[in-house]
């Protein structure tokens, strides 16, 4: 970047006010005396030099076989990293010296394995070879226990001395009574699969009884169109005549049982084909100027999105959760459905799928497991949300996510087994403008959502799948959308199948805008001209500046001081040690979902710093520094830094710690 002359305004140009020109496109303008100067040589992008280029190496594996980081042998040496860690292992080490399970709250006869038992039975020898407490200024003593009374991690918590007593060694309650209580419902955490409700999935044993109707409502809609586009009509098979006395009895048998299901299907044709086959009325949804948070991948945890609604937010989803993994009962699916109680207002899981029968299943295991199980009342599932818009290649390529985009009368059928299934749950698509650049469809599907599906809300993401986050979102056509949308209600309720379906259908599809909202400016000004939109959704703006929704109540830009933000920190600190425990493990999943959040939360660029505010979410600084150290360390684009906050509230980080950037650069 040259140097040139410029004149502050109210001052005559003189040789105090010559610096870098940090005011191309693209960059946010700060106030000179907080801009780091760089070296003449410098190329300008060079907001992370002054930090290790850790964050952005290459993959291991790819560094050991000399291969650059456009992925072929060769390449620029200064080539910029970009696009994600794919082979990142954020994995930690086991602990070595494990206590029992059945011993964590002290009781010594839990075990029923005795001496046969892998684990540590000696509650002393354990206590003498455990890691050192954490020593924080910011939690004097364990979080969970000063929360919720007691400690579900006992002798394993890291903050162990606050509630033991020394003497005896006995382990310290404030409510007696949580004594044997489930720590879901201690943490107050809703939408928790039992032990054997997951055993029924895993063993087959889970009736999915409404998504085999579906189906085969779907197979005789399917077969009949295909019989009526290759324009052939089956011969009927006539058994009774001569002709079978010369053929295999297997053959007879399997003529008949064909016979009798495509009679089947026709029956179901008839039955369907002028109808909408929905099985229940749905509960209304209602987006109208709500603030919405969207699902986040990885960081749109349960701690985070508790922060969330402590913000102000009042709509959340979960984390993406994949259909199959969810049907075969697996732990790690299963916990992206779980909420906080805070959520239950308005909680939406997300769901991506590839083929009708996997959402089908999916939802209703979900509804079946979580939402009609008395021994789960107070679960809570607003809506079910199918991910039509996801653009990572992995899903592309198996058929899910933005692929449903190119094919949408796949995209009608999983989004009419989902509604079938779902019981009184609606169910909401979120979708993208395309999958190609310059070739936008939405404008168009929106149409056949309208007429073919009982769709309650659908979500717009102003880029294509090939732009992913780059460049600005399309509003001009997200509007564009929205307008199509209400055109084809009001042709719908006026046609004769809009009157049929008019009792069984909400009155308005709620419309959601969804792309770079970053201030409240930005999420008002979308709102309040365009009374085709119910709403507009917030993705990263909310990671970078978690209060964005108080500014949006407030209508006015909120410079938060680095204590402020430190405040946050410790809130979402607090917040991960009571969902995944005080433990060894938990703590150090607590720290790297820390770091995570970091990645997102360290780009913001405080108010007070610059010439012009707001800062555009694709804008990127110079290099600064803030008003306090603090100021500094939490704008840090170094991993390194990350993990030195974290220990700001988790204690040092082992040695044998990993972590790695889920992004080979933090780009803006």
């Amino acid at each position: 970047m040259s140097t040139v002359k410029r004149t502050l305004e109210g001052t005559e140009e003189d040789s105090t006010t010559k610096r870098t020109d940090y005011h191309g496109k693209g960059i946010a303008q700060l106030k000179p005396e907080y801009i780091v100067m760089t070296s003449a040589n410098d190329d300008g992008d060079s907001r992370r030099s002054r930090h290790d280029d850790a964050m952005d190496e290459e993959p291991s594996s790819e560094r050991l076989e000399g291969v650059s980081g456009n992925g072929k042998p060769g390449g620029k040496k200064n080539k910029k990293k970009r696009g994600q860690n794919k082979n990142r292992d954020n994995r930690q080490v086991k602990e070595h010296n494990v206590l029992c399970p059945r011993l964590i709250q002290g009781d010594v006869g839990n075990c029923t394995f005795g001496d046969k038992c892998r684990f540590n039975h000696d509650i002393e020898a354990y206590l003498a070879g455990k890691k050192v407490e954490i020593q924080s200024d910011y939690f004097k003593e364990c979080p969970v226990y000063q929360s919720l009374g007691r400690c579900p991690m006992g002798y394993k918590c890291r903050f162990l001395s606050s509630h033991m007593d020394k003497d005896s060694r006995k382990l310290l309650s404030h409510e007696p009574t949580l004594e044997g209580v489930p720590l879901y419902d201690i943490n107050k955490e809703c939408n928790h699969i039992t032990y054997d409700q997951k055993a029924d999935l895993i063993k087959r044993r889970f009736q999915f009884v409404k998504s085999e109707e579906v189906l085969e409502i779907i197979d005789a809609m399917q077969q009949e169109h295909r019989d009526l586009t290759n324009d052939k009509s089956e011969p009927v098979v006539d058994t009774a005549t001569e002709g079978d006395k010369d053929k295999a009895p297997q053959v007879v048998q399997r003529e008949q049982e064909l016979q009798a299901k495509r009679d089947k299907q026709k029956k179901l044709y008839l039955e369907y084909k002028d109808t909408r086959y929905f099985a229940s009325e749905k509960r209304p949804l209602d987006f109208h100027h709500k603030k919405i948070l969207s699902p986040l991948t990885t960081v749109g945890n349960l701690p985070y999105r508790r922060l969330m609604k402590k913000m102000g937010c009042d709509i959340t989803y979960s984390e993406m959760a994949l259909a199959v993994p969810l049907i075969q009962g697996q732990n790690s699916e299963w916990a992206l459905a779980k909420c906080h109680t805070s959520e239950r207002a308005g909680f939406g899981v997300q769901l991506a799928c590839s083929k009708a029968w996997q959402a089908a299943k999916a939802t209703e295991a979900l509804v079946g497991n979580l939402l009609n199980n008395p021994n789960n009342a107070d679960n809570g599932i607003n809506e079910i949300n199918l991910n039509a818009g996801c653009p990572i290649d992995l899903l592309y390529r198996q058929g899910a996510g933005s692929a449903l985009l190119d094919n949408p009368a796949r995209l009608i059928r999983v989004l009419n087994s989902m509604n079938y299934v779902s019981q009184e749950v609606p169910i909401t698509v979120k979708i993208r403008a395309g999958t190609k650049d310059g070739h936008n469809t939405a404008d168009a599907l929106v149409k056949r959502l309208v007429y073919e599906t009982d769709t309650a809300a659908i979500t717009l993401h102003g880029r294509s799948r090939q732009q992913r986050y780059t460049k600005l979102a399309d509003w001009e056509y997200i509007a564009k959308t929205a307008q199509s949308l209400r055109d084809n209600e009001v042709a719908f309720n006026e046609s004769e199948q809009g009157k049929e379906a008019r009792d069984s259908r909400q009155a308005r599809i709620q419309f959601v805008g969804n792309g770079d909202i970053n201030n409240y400016e930005d999420w008002y000004t979308h709102v309040n001209n365009d009374s085709n939109m119910d709403s507009v959704m917030v993705a990263r703006g909310a990671l970078i500046k978690p209060w964005l929704f108080e500014e949006i109540d407030a209508q006015q830009h909120l410079d938060k001081s680095s204590t402020e933000r430190l405040s946050m920190l410790q809130d979402y600190a607090r917040y991960s040690m009571e969902h995944w425990g005080t433990d060894e493990y938990g703590i150090a999943q607590c720290r790297r979902y820390f770091c995570d959040f970091m990645s997102f939360f360290h780009r913001y660029v405080p108010m007070g710093i610059c010439e012009r505010f707001p800062v555009k979410l694709n804008e990127r600084p110079p290099n600064w520094i803030g008003r306090d150290e603090m100021e500094t360390l939490l704008g840090s684009t170094n991993s390194n830094d990350w993990i030195k906050l974290s220990e700001m509230f988790f204690g040092p980080a082992e040695d044998h710690f990993i972590y790695t950037p889920k992004h080979k650069s933090n780009s803006y």
